[in-house]
């Protein structure tokens, strides 16, 4: 009698845990995806995607970074990626968009929409 139920809870929380183990990737590859996406469509050049999105990553961090501003964070991108200044900038804007946009809302809140 207990048999079938606890087959179905086994069943059941071991699709839980292999949802919720899935779920971080595709995020994580919806989202990169999404970046590519907007670099490409803005004309920023890249050559590996995964080191691409990486580094795209790794802007929101350096945002919370003591003494950091848009323009130090545009010009490591630029190093790190061969870049030029122009072009690592629209980087660095598209990758706050798609992976911290929470901080572009001060910034555009008082704005008139389009």
């Amino acid at each position: 009698m207990f048999r079938p139920v606890l087959s179905v809870v086994a069943l059941t929380a071991g699709m839980a845990a292999a949802a919720a183990t899935l779920a971080a990737p595709l995020r994580a590859d919806v989202m990169g995806n999404a970046f590519l996406s907007a670099l490409t469509n803005a004309g920023v050049p890249y050559s590996e995607p995964a080191t691409t999105t990486a580094l795209g990553e790794s802007v929101c961090p350096l945002l919370f970074q003591p003494g950091s501003s848009f323009d130090l964070i545009a010009a490591k991108m630029a190093e790190q990626s061969g870049l030029t200044q122009e072009a690592a900038g629209v980087f660095t804007l598209i990758a706050i968009g798609t992976y911290c946009p929470a901080v572009l809302a001060p910034l555009v809140s008082n704005r008139v929409p389009a």
